[in-house]
């Protein structure tokens, strides 16, 4: 595992290359604190709602209840309830880590938390329905029976590739948080 360091590292380094890139060219540095600012925006738009969901579902849903239908031995529940989640969300990619995050501190099983982040990335419904109306009905079908699968073999995969220690360790960092 790599070395903690200074958690502003990567702010540090990306301002050196800013300036680095100011002195190159300044209409592309303007572009990128303009792009840089846009987005701090955006993440600023969309992170409120999302803890405010955390929140509810850490007061309201009891880990008991998250065990029974998403934990280990919740079988296909757990999986078809960990699709329909992520299915189901708006927004952006990083905002389904901190959900995870509370998902696997509720005893949800590493599997299903993985299959959750995959389908918010390939199959929330509202990307369906645009990639619908844009590129039709043949097109949507397909990518999904290869995403499904996919998503499905990825998380397996890593579920059986992590030990127990590792396991420990991550739910360790989660209590932390």
């Amino acid at each position: 595992m790599m070395k903690k360091g200074n958690r502003y590292t990567i702010i540090y380094i990306s301002l050196l290359l800013l300036a680095v890139l100011a002195i190159y060219n300044i209409t592309f540095a303007k572009k990128a604190i303009d792009l840089s600012i846009n987005s701090f925006k955006q993440l600023l738009l969309v992170l409120p709602p999302i803890f405010i969901i955390l929140g509810l579902l850490d007061v309201w849903v009891p880990k008991e209840t998250m065990v029974k239908f998403m934990g280990k031995e919740a079988g296909f529940l757990g999986i078809a309830l960990a699709f329909f989640l992520g299915s189901a969300a708006a927004g952006p990619l990083y905002g389904a880590f901190p959900i995870a995050a509370m998902l696997l501190k509720k005893g949800v099983s590493f599997r299903n938390v993985a299959i959750f982040i995959g389908a918010w990335s390939t199959t929330k419904i509202p990307m369906l329905m645009f990639e619908f109306s844009a590129m039709g009905l043949s097109f949507t079908l397909t990518r999904l029976l290869v995403n499904i699968p996919i998503i499905l073999i990825i998380a397996f995969v890593l579920e059986k590739s992590i030990t127990p220690a590792e396991e420990e360790e991550i739910q360790l960092k989660i209590k932390e948080m």
